[in-house]
This record gives C-alpha cells, structure tokens and sequence, in this order.
C-alpha cells in the first residue's frame, strides 16, 4: 500500500480516539489511544526522540484514526484492537524472570503442584515467589498436613489406593476414600494458605485441634497441632508483614536497552508476598507504556487489588475506571506520596533497576557467547560449557572436577567431582582426564543427560588428546578444547598451533572463569580428601576406633575441631560409640591439640607438635 500523502502533514481531530500506525504494505504495526489525537500524532514527529520510537517512525507508511466520544471507550477500544491485530511494535509482556507458582488445578479433585507456566483453564495460581525454596516449603507442607490427590488418571477412580495413601500423603480421593466435598474442603485450606489468608487458616486448624481434644481424640489433635506449627513457621519464613490488612500492587519501570523492566511488588493482607518481573517491548512514551501494561496486565487477572500504585503519572481516572469494569469493584490508580507507600515504591523502584541491569549483564553475555562461537568456530552457541581439572598431593587423594557454566554462569547445582581410582598411586594427569570423561560421559549417554555445547580442558595438548580419545570411543561429537595457563592459549584437536585471543576478549575471559572455577572446585575437593584421610587416620590411633567408627564419627562432625567442641555423650548418641571410648578419644584428642597452634592442626586435619 502507498499512502496518498504523508502522515506527518495531516490535520488529525483534537479528540479523543484510537491511532492505528501502518506499514507500507498496510499492516498494522502499532495501536495507540490518546486524549488529542492531534498532539498525540504530532508527538512521534516533533523534538529529539529515543531510539525505539524513531524505529517505529521510519516504518510508518500511513495513519488511520478512530474517534470516540471519551478517553475511557479509547482505552476499550484500544484493548480491542491489539487483541485483533497483535501488532509488531505494541506491548509485548515478557516474563523478565520465570519465578515459580503454584498451580491449583481446576480438576474435579483439585491437585497442586509447582510451574513457570501458565494456562488458562479455569485453575488458580498462587506467586510468584523470587526464592524458588518457598515454593519447596509450601509444597512440602501441603503434602504432609493436607494430602492432596495426585492422581491424574482418568476416572472412574482407580480400584487400589496409590503409593503415597499408604505413606499417609494422600487422602484417598483417587480410589473413593473421600467424599469430593470433603475432599473440597482441603483444598480450601491450601486456597487460604496459599492466599496469604493464614491467619483464618489458623483459626480453624486450632478450633478443630481443641474439639479433637476435647473429643479424646488426642492423635488428630496431635496431627492438626503439627499441621498449625508447620504454617505458623512457613508464614514467618515467606512474608515480610505489615499492621493493615490491604491487598496492594506497587508498580514501577527502568529502562533497558530498547525495552522496558516493570517489577509489581504484591502485598496481599498486608504482607509483602514477593515479585513479578516482564520485560516490555514497548514504542511509547514511558507513562504510555505503562497505562498499556496495566491494562494488559490485569486484564489477564483473576483478582486485580483494590490499590495499584505505580511510580509516575499515568491516566489513572481511566485506567481505575477500566479496572473497575472489569471486576465490579472499585479499583484506585494512584502515583504515592508519602510514608510506607512511598518506602514500598522505593523498593519496587531499587528492583527495577536491579532487573534491567541484570538483563543488560545478560544481553551482554549473550553477545559474549556468541562471539565465543565465532572465535573458535563452534557449530552452535555455546551455552553450556563443561570444564574439567585435576587436583592431587604428590599423587595422593587425586579428585577430578567438573563444572557446568550455563550462559556464561556458574550452574553450580550440576557440578561433580571423581575420585580417581585407575592410577594406584602414579602421578598421571593424562589417564586422570581420560577416567573422569569417560566416567561422566558413559553416564550422559546412560541416563540421556543433556550434553555440553563445548567442554574446557584445563591442560595443553596431551590432556586434550586424552580427553578427545574417549570422546571419540564414545561416539560423542562434542567439541572439545584446552586451555593452558602460561600464555592462554587454547589448543584444538588435530590442529598443530594453538589460538591466542586478545586479553580483554570476552570470549577469553568465558574460558577463564569455566578453567578457573574448575582449578577452585578441584584444589578445594582435594584439600578436603586429605583433611578427612588424616583425621580418619588420628581417629584409629585411638583404642577402640577402628575405620567404621572413624567414618561414623567424620560423617556425624565433619573435622576433628567439631568432635573436640563435642561431650562424650553427643559422641554416644550421634556416631555411637561407647562411653568408655568417647571418653578416651576426647581425652587423647585434647592432649594432642592442647598445645599453641593445636587447634589450627585440628582444623586443618593435622597433628600438631607435641
């Protein structure tokens, strides 16, 4: 499509309505409302504009207008039209961060479980929470206290209660044992818990503990008591709490790059519940964006708060009016002035600047990575990188390490250490490598784990060979290279010269850190080996402690300090040893460490002088 004039120099009504931006093939690019759309219009041509917006100006090929009778029906309209068209350049709402929720299923017997995602079939989410362990807290106790289904067999219910009715975690719901209104009633339980609403919660639980008792009957009391004190300590652990019971929404933006951060802080009975984090591609003003964001937002929500505070003017008469419609119920907009509202901004204000800096730390690292391919000519990005080193004392407790980076961080919930047993005693990096691949790769293969985009070997070419050797056995097509401290340099398999990169390379400074950690994780697991081995060794040098008891010991301290801090019945009831033998070993163990420095050879597994 080619316009008949410029957009630009048209006379657009001093009215509200609804501007629908065009490309030059005639698609819609960009729905905007306004309350002139003369100045609105006129405002993406006139004056200095940031990046975005002159992006979407140089593809505007025309400008169609809407006119409606006031800025509220503009907004409905507006809503409308974006969920038509999905325009390029509107408002797309990107999770910042996937914090995980709980999820209530809509089911016939309700289930619950733990999501990043969600779909919209009528169940209820519960969240997010930014410390995925809170998750893992209310979960493990609607398990133990609430014994909820997890059943997802078709019905009629299956003939035989499941594994986990037998281990006392399930009600029974899936094979009849329970009515669905009482199995309802559970989950109403979880609902108020999961809500915030625990208090209430609290209430019932000891009334029902205190008619159970009066009753005689003393084991459910005794379990409805355990259920009231393991909320009581997931309530204090999850919730910051204030003295007014309102539900609130505090609501702020940062810029980042060409998009937008907007962090909501929820406060649900007057406690701080946690945080939710979206990325906004956005070609507006910010005020603009954030009214749009709003309106997506909550439109989306099964409940909107009764406050939603944001930290800059907005169309807040509109947007309260819009969210009113929505749930029937009088909805405030309103930027805070003063007090606890205002110290609450501040802190949604401090997360979003935190949040577009760690996004920005991310696009950076991502343009890391990518040149990190480039520079070694790897078939895909590499976002998962394994490194492996060897540590060793003169060939003693000799400790293989691997570590796992993913998009450039440390993920050091899938690190792994061997012990190498194939050398006897020899000092021999090489054979050291080939047994930690071949143990960790034979296990990817087995268990069909994800495998690395590129492994690091800390060494030069003899350990890159042996590692590739057994590559190659396994059938693995994984790159592989080495990095050698002296100069840096990174050998290739099959290639005689090394590549040197630029010391400031980001790419070089990728390898470093995933080389680096893998030296740390080695050097430290090998100085703990040896600590335990010595004090294990200082152990049976007493009467009565022979390699069992020692372990038993070690497992039930951890170092020689420890079981010194001990008394001999902590050493009766934990490791098990005798009165007699308790005894002795503290009294030998004090001796030995009584001397000055004794408690550093204690702490480092080493006699000291005696």
């Amino acid at each position: 499509m080619k316009p008949f004039d410029d957009p630009r120099n048209r006379q657009y009504p001093d009215q509200p309505g609804v501007y629908l931006m065009k490309d030059a093939e005639g698609r819609i690019i960009y729905v905007g409302k306004a309350r002139s759309l003369r100045n609105r219009v006129r405002s993406y041509f006139n004056g200095e504009k940031d990046i975005k917006t002159r992006f979407l100006v140089a593809h505007i090929a025309d400008i169609e207008v809407i006119i409606t009778r006031t800025e509220y029906e503009a907004l409905i309209l507006e809503n409308n039209l974006i969920k038509q068209h999905n325009p390029q350049y509107n408002i797309d709402l990107k999770d910042g961060k996937t914090y995980p929720v709980v999820r209530l299923t809509a089911e016939e017997f309700p289930r619950v479980y733990r999501t990043r995602r969600m779909i919209f079939d009528g169940s209820e989410y519960f969240g997010p929470f930014a410390k995925p362990h809170q998750v893992d807290l209310y979960l493990k106790l609607i398990e133990r206290h609430f014994h909820l289904c997890k059943y997802r067999g078709s019905k009629p219910p299956r003939p035989y209660p499941c594994l986990n009715y037998h281990m006392g975690r399930c009600s029974g719901a899936c094979f009849g044992k329970i009515s669905r209104d009482d199995y309802l009633k559970i989950v109403d339980g979880v609902r108020k818990l999961l809500s915030g609403r625990s208090e209430e919660l609290l209430r019932e639980l000891r009334d029902k503990m205190k008619a159970a008792s009066d009753a005689l009957e003393f084991e459910r009391a005794a379990s409805l008591r355990d259920q009231v004190a393991a909320i009581e300590e997931v309530s204090v652990e999850q919730r910051v709490q204030e003295f007014t019971e309102e539900d609130r929404d505090y609501l702020a933006l940062a810029p980042c790059e060409d998009e937008l951060v907007v962090v909501i802080l929820q406060v649900r009975e007057g406690k701080l519940l946690g945080k939710e984090v979206f990325r906004v591609a956005e070609y507006a003003p910010d005020e603009e964006a954030l009214s749009h964001f709003i309106s997506r937002y909550y439109a989306e929500k099964k409940t909107v708060p009764r406050m939603v505070y944001v930290d800059r003017q907005v169309d807040a008469e509109i947007l309260s009016e819009y969210l009113g419609q929505l749930t029937g119920r009088s909805i405030a907009v309103r930027v805070p002035q003063r007090g606890k509202h205002n110290q609450l901004m501040d802190m949604a204000e401090a997360n979003a600047r935190e949040e577009a800096a760690k996004a920005k730390r991310g696009a950076e690292m991502g343009a890391a990575l990518e040149g990190l391919k480039q520079d070694l000519g790897l078939p895909a990005v590499p976002h998962r990188i394994e490194g492996f080193d060897i540590a060793h004392l003169e060939g003693t407790d000799t400790i293989a390490s691997l570590v796992r980076f993913t998009d450039g961080r440390p993920d050091r919930k899938l690190y792994r250490a061997f012990s190498i047993r194939s050398l006897n005693g020899k000092i021999d990096d090489f054979e050291s490598i080939r047994e930690a691949v071949a143990r960790r790769y034979t296990r990817v293969i087995n268990e069909e784990l994800d495998r690395p985009d590129l492994i690091l070997i800390d060494g030069g070419k003899g350990q890159l060979s042996a590692a590739k050797g057994i590559l190659d056995g396994l059938g693995l097509a994984i790159p592989v290279i080495g990095l050698a401290k002296k100069e840096e340099e990174i050998f290739f398999p099959g290639r005689p010269d090394p590549l040197l990169l630029d010391e400031a390379s980001p790419s070089l400074r990728i390898l470093e850190a995933v080389r680096n950690e893998s030296h740390r994780f080695a050097t430290k697991l090998n100085k703990r080996r040896r600590t335990r081995r010595l004090s294990m060794q200082l152990l049976e040098g007493v009467p009565g402690i022979g390699a069992t008891r020692s372990r038993r010991l070690m497992e039930a301290f951890g170092s020689i300090e420890a079981i010194l801090e001990a008394s001999a019945e902590d050493l009766q009831k934990k490791a098990g040893l005798p009165r007699e033998t308790a005894a002795m070993l503290l009294s030998r163990l004090s001796q030995r460490y009584s001397t000055p420095g004794g408690a550093e050879g204690a702490r480092e597994g080493q006699p000291s002088p005696t």
